[in-house]
């Protein structure tokens, strides 16, 4: 579960890189995107969504 935590905390500081400097933004935001998807979808197939 750590190895989750350092990942997220990674994409969410290069995506705020992205987001402020212009920085591979788009490709950060679809990431995150996916990775909300991918949470929503185990959240309502009732499975723990981490």
């Amino acid at each position: 579960m750590d190895t989750f935590w350092t990942i997220v905390v990674i994409l969410v500081i290069l995506w705020l890189l992205g987001f402020s400097l212009g920085l591979v933004g788009s490709l950060i935001h679809i990431l995150l995107v996916a990775a909300i998807i991918v949470i929503l979808i185990r959240i309502i197939q009732g499975r723990k969504p981490l």
